[in-house]
């Protein structure tokens, strides 16, 4: 239980801003953290839901309530995932041989396509989330945790492109057959509930996020030799702007 407990506390002190208190990172403690990080998107669909639900409650501009609704999960998280994004924008733009991009990943540095990236995602998810409401704003709740269930997922069963890095880092103390049962139960969960809520939009969320997770593989193993920390935060960024627009566009031809 004490095994589970801080497993638990090293997967929300990695993944996300909440206060935990300090435990040891030992391989001992580490082998099931995997098994949490769903849960961080658990709490940011939790307070998207609540700040939806305030939404229709207080008066307060749309700008003001699309634009806290899009940045509670870089809030919540840092900006952890969103510098993956970046650094991969930066490395893919370079169109360098493989080992030069992992080099990119790695520079601390924000080159010019990290800012065009930055500036076109924010954008982009301002734009789609002033058209979400009712249904499909409780089927990206959820999506958050189906993002990050395939993301620990790929950490355990995707080859890394490298010995060093934050995805070796929670790959190898890992129990990985049971990391991997328990990611599949959470997106198995995830997709009986979002189909509980409307089987349409679902549809169009579930769909989005196995496309851009299967274009996950293919980019990392052919550009990169596999996955690093930086591409599973691109990965997890780009899932959830991906659903987000599945979600709108089904929701639109539904009318």
């Amino acid at each position: 239980m004490k095994t589970l407990l801080n497993a638990m506390i090293i997967s929300f002190a990695m993944y996300s801003k909440i206060p935990m208190p300090r435990v040891e990172w030992s391989k001992e403690n580490m082998k099931y953290s995997m098994c949490f990080f769903p849960a961080v998107g658990m709490v940011i669909g939790l307070l998207v839901t609540g700040w939806g639900w305030a939404g229709g409650r207080v008066a307060m501009t749309p700008a003001f309530y699309t634009a806290v609704m899009i940045l509670i999960p870089v809030f919540v998280t840092g900006g952890l995932h969103l510098d993956g994004l970046l650094d991969t924008a930066d490395a893919m733009s370079s169109y360098q041989p493989r080992e030069r991009r992992l080099e990119i990943l790695k520079d601390s540095n924000s080159g010019a396509f990290a800012v065009i990236t930055c500036v076109c995602y924010f954008v982009l998810d301002y734009g789609v989330w002033t058209e979400i409401k009712g249904e499909a704003l409780l089927v990206l709740a959820l999506g958050f945790v189906l993002s990050r269930s395939l993301s620990g997922l790929s950490v355990v069963s995707f080859r890394c492109a490298r010995n060093t890095g934050l995805a070796v880092a929670f790959a190898e103390p890992a129990q990985k057959k049971t990391v991997q049962a328990v990611m599949a139960v959470h997106i198995a969960a995830v997709a009986v509930l979002m189909c509980l809520i409307s089987v349409p939009l679902a549809a169009a969320a579930l769909a989005a996020a196995a496309c851009v997770f299967g274009y996950y593989r293919y980019m990392s193993y052919t550009h990169f030799g596999g996955i690093t920390g930086d591409l599973a935060g691109f990965f997890l960024q780009v899932c959830e702007l991906g659903m987000a627009l599945a979600v709108v566009a089904v929701g639109l031809v539904l009318g």
